[in-house]
């Protein structure tokens, strides 16, 4: 039942598309038609060239008679170049559209999806899959159509020159067809699993070459390059597979049009010497039986494309049919501006059922304010700073923004108020000042200047071949970590969000940085209502209230100097970072035992 519900929403999209392109279609539906009865001109005048030219002896036709051939054939080729303008074009567009469509509705999905998907899986939906469309308002239909529609012309043209002997050729053709039928009912299967290998391969490839230096760290290509083959021997398999369908049917066509020549050898040899068939009208028959045969042997090939082309639709309706976050924006309320108050009333949040992450989680940010977040790793604070991003939503309790709950408010209008430095910065493949000015398109040069100064970017930046235009690789290779952390901290100034969120935002950087960027974080933060998480306790002496979190409950609360009074965990993860910091100064060669010591008591 799943199945067919799911076969019947292919043909709806396919239905769909071939709607909203049915003039160009229809158009070339027509350009074709004109094509194809022009090209009948040839095996048409066999039967007069025969009979009339050259057994009646009439050589004043002869001119005539080539004339229009010669006018067919360029009505002919003039129809072929016109068909692949008016399709070819509208195929890119609609693969084009199709492209937009899907990625818009991608971007827009949760970020746990991303979190579960392989992005080379999504990047194979909105490039390869797109490409069957190609083969529906492309010429692959029309082309489809067009065989359907010669077969026709030619099965008339038969029946009138020797009807019995082409229901005998009827005969065999309906084999051929309930072969093809059952052909395609095997090869789509194949098609579908064809993407989905396709797109495992190519997001284990991706994550392989984005990963390389960790890869040659450890000295695992012969690692990767086993499991680059595995996948890559599972698409063989699968395409052999299909090119073994395939390859059958074009062999049965060719055994089927053997068939078809054994007839007429036999029964139109013999209608020709009892008289029944001139040899002009055997001829012209021949000529239309491969006229008809030809374009059923060429519809298997169509149907092979047209059926990848369904099977890609498939994998497409499976991407668009998931929620999105802003699904039911329309119904939220408009969020004009934010104070930046944040509250957070018992919230439970878990990646897995039944596994809680935090646990009854209340808090207080007022405006302005600066909220840190420490505990041990994999405590929840990470996951807290999600929860504030909307990232994610809680699994119960509510969050407040300016008293409203959040679950109520426009994504769009709330995301915009947001700024974020995460501890796994991500730059583009651009400019600096591009990525500086990702999260403000419409900022000048001043302000990217202005920005890049206040995170102690410019320095650097001044130093590079191109200075502010100076492209920095994926990922921005080019660039040591510090330097792509503190880009990231321009970035998130020059947005100038009411709410900031700081994870891990100078862990990347050397102590003097760390002192010079830390002045330019607190102008930043002055007015805005920040989170900070921070392993460096160091960092977060200033902050207006400081949360512990364990085991995702909040077990101490309150600033600096009364955490540091109250002795609990907070000051033994104080005096523990302390003595590590003292130990790497005075005797750096025991620095690696300590952390580890610390790592193991540290952990919950």
């Amino acid at each position: 039942m799943g199945a067919k519900l799911g076969r019947d929403r292919v043909w709806r999209e396919a239905r769909e598309i071939i709607r909203r392109y049915r003039r160009r279609i229809a158009l070339g539906l027509f350009v074709m038609a004109v094509g194809r009865i022009a090209g009948m001109a040839v095996p048409a005048s066999s039967k007069f060239l025969i009979d009339n030219v050259i057994g009646e002896a009439r050589g004043d036709l002869l001119l005539p008679l080539a004339l229009a051939v010669a006018a067919a054939a360029l009505l002919q080729g003039a129809s072929s170049f016109a068909l692949s303008q008016i399709l070819g074009v509208t195929a890119q567009r609609a693969i084009t559209e199709m492209r937009k469509t899907v990625q818009r509705h991608v971007a827009r999905l949760p970020v746990n999806y991303f979190d579960s998907t392989k992005s080379g899986v999504l990047i194979s939906r909105i490039m390869t899959d797109a490409e069957g469309i190609r083969n529906l308002v492309g010429t692959g239909l029309v082309q489809l159509t067009g065989g359907i529609l010669t077969a026709i012309l030619s099965l008339c043209v038969l029946l009138y020159l020797n009807w019995s002997l082409t229901l005998y050729t009827v005969v065999v053709l309906i084999v051929f067809g309930g072969a093809m039928a059952f052909a395609f009912r095997r090869l789509r299967p194949l098609f579908r699993k064809r993407g989905r290998i396709n797109a495992e391969v190519t997001g284990r490839l991706g994550e392989s070459l984005a990963g390389v230096r960790i890869v040659k760290a450890y000295t695992s290509e012969r690692k990767e390059n086993l499991v680059f083959a595995r996948g890559a021997h599972r698409l063989f398999r699968n395409v052999a597979k299909s090119v073994t369908g395939v390859s059958g049917l074009t062999a049965f066509s060719s055994v089927v049009m053997g068939a078809v020549g054994l007839v007429m050898v036999l029964l139109g040899g013999s209608a020709v010497l009892a008289g029944e068939m001139s040899l002009g009208d055997l001829i012209m028959y021949i000529f239309f039986t491969g006229w008809m045969i030809s374009p059923l042997v060429q519809m298997a090939s169509i149907g092979t494309q047209i059926t990848e082309a369904f099977a890609g639709l498939d994998r497409i309706r499976e991407v668009r049919a998931l929620a999105t976050e802003i699904d039911d924006d329309d119904d939220r309320s408009a969020l004009d501006g934010v104070k930046g108050r944040i509250d957070f009333e018992d919230v439970w949040f878990s990646y897995q059922e039944g596994v809680p992450v935090l646990r009854g989680i209340s808090l207080e940010a007022p405006p302005g304010s600066t909220t840190a977040l420490v505990g041990s790793s994999g405590s929840g604070k990470s996951t807290l700073a999600s929860l504030v991003l909307a990232f994610n939503r809680p699994d119960s309790g509510r969050i407040l923004v300016d008293g409203r709950d959040l679950a109520g408010l426009r994504l769009e209008d709330y995301r915009r108020q947001v700024g974020v430095v995460l501890q796994d910065n991500f730059l583009f493949d651009d400019t600096v000042e591009a990525n500086i000015r990702y999260g403000r398109s419409g900022a000048t040069r001043a302000d990217v200047v202005r920005a890049a100064r206040l995170a102690n970017c410019h320095d650097f930046i001044g130093d590079f071949p191109d200075g502010y235009e100076t492209v920095i690789g994926e990922r921005g290779v080019k660039v040591s970590g510090g330097q792509r952390q503190r880009l990231s901290i321009a970035r998130a100034i020059l947005a100038d969000p009411r709410i900031l969120v700081l994870d891990e935002a100078t862990s990347s950087l050397d102590s003097e940085s760390e002192a010079r960027i830390q002045e330019g974080l607190r102008a930043l933060r002055a007015g805005r209502t920040t989170f900070v998480i921070a392993h460096r306790l160091s960092t977060i002496r200033s902050a207006d209230q400081i949360l512990v979190i364990e085991e995702g409950r909040v077990v101490e609360r309150g600033a600096h100097a009364e955490l540091m009074a109250l002795g609990g965990r907070y000051r033994e993860l104080h005096d523990r970072q302390h003595k590590l910091e003292m130990n790497r100064f005075v005797n750096p060669g025991e620095e690696l035992a300590d952390i580890s010591r610390a790592a193991a008591t540290t952990a919950p």
